[in-house]
Protein backbone atom coordinates (compact mmCIF):
# COMPACT_ATOMS: atom_id res chain seq x y z
CA UNK A 1 0.00 0.00 0.00
CA UNK A 2 3.05 2.27 -0.13
CA UNK A 3 2.35 5.29 -2.13
CA UNK A 4 -1.74 4.35 -1.97
CA UNK A 5 -4.34 2.63 0.74
CA UNK A 6 -4.68 -0.13 2.35
CA UNK A 7 -8.39 -0.95 3.06
CA UNK A 8 -8.95 -3.57 5.19
CA UNK A 9 -13.10 -4.67 5.82
CA UNK A 10 -14.08 -6.07 8.90
CA UNK A 11 -10.87 -4.80 10.73
CA UNK A 12 -12.51 -6.07 14.06
CA UNK A 13 -11.97 -9.96 12.89
CA UNK A 14 -8.22 -9.01 13.33
CA UNK A 15 -8.80 -8.70 17.19
CA UNK A 16 -11.67 -11.84 17.49
CA UNK A 17 -10.96 -14.50 19.77
CA UNK A 18 -8.84 -17.35 18.28
CA UNK A 19 -11.03 -20.85 18.15
CA UNK A 20 -8.82 -22.87 15.21
CA UNK A 21 -5.74 -25.00 16.40
CA UNK A 22 -3.32 -23.15 14.65
CA UNK A 23 -3.67 -19.90 16.35
CA UNK A 24 -4.36 -16.58 15.82
CA UNK A 25 -2.29 -13.87 13.77
CA UNK A 26 -4.56 -10.73 14.28
CA UNK A 27 -2.42 -9.46 16.92
CA UNK A 28 0.68 -10.54 14.56
CA UNK A 29 -1.01 -8.47 12.07
CA UNK A 30 -1.99 -5.48 14.20
CA UNK A 31 1.33 -5.06 15.74
CA UNK A 32 2.79 -5.31 12.03
CA UNK A 33 0.49 -2.65 10.77
CA UNK A 34 1.39 -0.32 13.91
CA UNK A 35 4.51 -0.35 13.19
CA UNK A 36 4.82 0.53 9.75
CA UNK A 37 1.50 3.18 10.33
CA UNK A 38 4.90 4.65 12.35
CA UNK A 39 7.95 3.81 10.28
CA UNK A 40 6.06 5.05 6.96
CA UNK A 41 4.15 7.79 8.38
CA UNK A 42 2.55 10.03 5.65
CA UNK A 43 3.81 7.33 2.88
CA UNK A 44 0.28 5.40 2.78
CA UNK A 45 -3.16 5.65 4.05
CA UNK A 46 -5.03 3.00 6.45
CA UNK A 47 -9.04 3.14 6.12
CA UNK A 48 -10.19 0.25 8.45
CA UNK A 49 -14.27 -0.66 8.27
CA UNK A 50 -16.54 -2.25 10.09
CA UNK A 51 -19.55 -2.24 12.45
CA UNK A 52 -19.45 0.53 14.83
CA UNK A 53 -19.82 -1.22 18.08
CA UNK A 54 -17.11 -3.57 16.80
CA UNK A 55 -15.23 -1.35 15.44
CA UNK A 56 -15.18 0.39 18.91
CA UNK A 57 -13.60 -2.59 20.79
CA UNK A 58 -11.36 -3.22 17.66
CA UNK A 59 -9.76 0.05 18.37
CA UNK A 60 -9.66 -0.25 22.04
CA UNK A 61 -7.41 -3.71 21.57
CA UNK A 62 -4.43 -2.12 21.26
CA UNK A 63 -3.60 0.91 23.17
CA UNK A 64 -1.40 2.55 19.87
CA UNK A 65 -4.37 1.26 17.25
CA UNK A 66 -7.13 3.91 18.46
CA UNK A 67 -4.32 7.16 18.66
CA UNK A 68 -3.06 6.40 14.79
CA UNK A 69 -6.53 7.03 13.51
CA UNK A 70 -6.78 10.88 13.34
CA UNK A 71 -10.05 10.54 11.25
CA UNK A 72 -13.33 8.76 12.50
CA UNK A 73 -16.26 8.68 9.97
CA UNK A 74 -19.80 6.88 10.41
CA UNK A 75 -22.12 6.31 7.60
CA UNK A 76 -25.78 6.32 8.49
CA UNK A 77 -27.56 3.60 6.88
CA UNK A 78 -29.98 4.40 3.77
CA UNK A 79 -33.43 4.85 4.11
CA UNK A 80 -36.88 3.13 2.93
CA UNK A 81 -36.99 5.43 0.07
CA UNK A 82 -32.93 5.12 -0.77
CA UNK A 83 -32.80 1.56 -0.50
CA UNK A 84 -35.73 1.65 -3.17
CA UNK A 85 -33.49 3.67 -5.33
CA UNK A 86 -30.18 1.43 -5.15
CA UNK A 87 -32.80 -1.59 -5.99
CA UNK A 88 -34.29 0.02 -9.01
CA UNK A 89 -31.33 0.68 -10.45
CA UNK A 90 -30.38 -3.26 -9.73
CA UNK A 91 -33.30 -4.07 -11.59
CA UNK A 92 -32.65 -1.79 -14.53
CA UNK A 93 -29.11 -2.89 -14.56
CA UNK A 94 -30.89 -6.91 -15.09
CA UNK A 95 -32.97 -5.31 -17.86
CA UNK A 96 -36.01 -5.90 -15.15
CA UNK A 97 -38.89 -3.21 -14.60
CA UNK A 98 -41.29 -3.27 -11.90
CA UNK A 99 -44.96 -3.20 -12.22
CA UNK A 100 -47.16 -0.71 -10.50
CA UNK A 101 -48.22 -3.26 -7.39
CA UNK A 102 -44.32 -4.67 -7.24
CA UNK A 103 -42.97 -1.32 -6.92
CA UNK A 104 -45.52 0.08 -4.21
CA UNK A 105 -45.62 -3.35 -2.54
CA UNK A 106 -41.02 -3.13 -2.55
CA UNK A 107 -41.21 0.51 -1.58
CA UNK A 108 -43.24 -0.21 1.38
CA UNK A 109 -41.21 -3.55 2.67
CA UNK A 110 -37.92 -1.24 2.03
CA UNK A 111 -39.53 1.50 4.27
CA UNK A 112 -40.60 -1.47 6.42
CA UNK A 113 -36.79 -2.92 6.44
CA UNK A 114 -35.23 0.39 7.48
CA UNK A 115 -38.20 0.91 10.60
CA UNK A 116 -36.91 -2.80 12.46
CA UNK A 117 -33.63 -2.52 11.06
CA UNK A 118 -31.49 -3.53 14.01
CA UNK A 119 -27.28 -3.70 14.69
CA UNK A 120 -26.87 -6.30 11.64
CA UNK A 121 -28.92 -4.56 8.85
CA UNK A 122 -27.06 -4.88 5.85
CA UNK A 123 -27.89 -1.57 3.85
CA UNK A 124 -27.63 -1.86 -0.04
CA UNK A 125 -26.21 -6.09 0.57
CA UNK A 126 -30.03 -6.33 1.98
CA UNK A 127 -31.40 -4.42 -1.39
CA UNK A 128 -28.86 -6.09 -3.55
CA UNK A 129 -30.24 -9.37 -1.93
CA UNK A 130 -34.18 -9.08 -2.03
CA UNK A 131 -33.30 -8.09 -5.62
CA UNK A 132 -31.78 -11.59 -6.36
CA UNK A 133 -34.67 -13.23 -4.79
CA UNK A 134 -36.97 -11.37 -6.51
CA UNK A 135 -35.45 -12.05 -9.74
CA UNK A 136 -35.11 -15.63 -8.89
CA UNK A 137 -38.89 -15.68 -7.99
CA UNK A 138 -39.61 -14.01 -11.06
CA UNK A 139 -37.79 -16.71 -13.18
CA UNK A 140 -39.04 -19.68 -11.04
CA UNK A 141 -42.80 -18.40 -11.25
CA UNK A 142 -42.31 -17.87 -15.79
CA UNK A 143 -40.57 -21.08 -15.46
CA UNK A 144 -43.92 -23.02 -14.50
CA UNK A 145 -46.25 -20.51 -16.42
CA UNK A 146 -47.75 -22.74 -19.78
CA UNK A 147 -48.11 -19.29 -21.45
CA UNK A 148 -44.17 -18.63 -22.31
CA UNK A 149 -43.86 -16.47 -25.00
CA UNK A 150 -39.88 -18.03 -26.52
CA UNK A 151 -37.35 -15.31 -27.25
CA UNK A 152 -39.37 -12.42 -24.92
CA UNK A 153 -35.98 -11.34 -23.10
CA UNK A 154 -37.91 -8.63 -21.15
CA UNK A 155 -38.56 -9.17 -16.98
CA UNK A 156 -41.51 -7.63 -15.45
CA UNK A 157 -42.04 -8.08 -12.35
CA UNK A 158 -45.18 -8.06 -10.87
CA UNK A 159 -46.40 -8.19 -7.55
CA UNK A 160 -46.83 -11.98 -7.66
CA UNK A 161 -43.00 -11.94 -7.63
CA UNK A 162 -42.74 -10.08 -4.34
CA UNK A 163 -46.17 -10.74 -2.24
CA UNK A 164 -43.58 -13.14 -0.41
CA UNK A 165 -42.49 -9.96 1.82
CA UNK A 166 -45.02 -9.71 4.71
CA UNK A 167 -44.61 -6.81 6.38
CA UNK A 168 -44.71 -8.14 9.79
CA UNK A 169 -41.25 -7.99 12.16
CA UNK A 170 -41.66 -11.67 13.35
CA UNK A 171 -40.61 -12.64 9.97
CA UNK A 172 -37.75 -10.61 9.50
CA UNK A 173 -34.52 -12.88 8.87
CA UNK A 174 -32.58 -9.82 9.84
CA UNK A 175 -33.39 -9.84 13.25
CA UNK A 176 -31.41 -11.93 15.35
CA UNK A 177 -32.74 -14.58 17.32
CA UNK A 178 -31.77 -14.95 21.02
CA UNK A 179 -30.03 -17.81 22.20
CA UNK A 180 -30.28 -18.92 25.83
CA UNK A 181 -32.36 -17.78 28.89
Amino acid sequence: AKGGVLFIDEAYSLTAASTGPRGDFGDEAIQTLLKRMEDLRGQFFVFVAGYPENMDDFLRANPGLNSRFDERIQFEDYTGEELMLIAKSMFQSSKASLSKGAEEHLTAYFKFLYKYRDRYFGNARSARQLVSDVLRRHDLRKSRSKNQQKGNKAIRIAKADVDHLVLDPKTLSIQRKQIGF
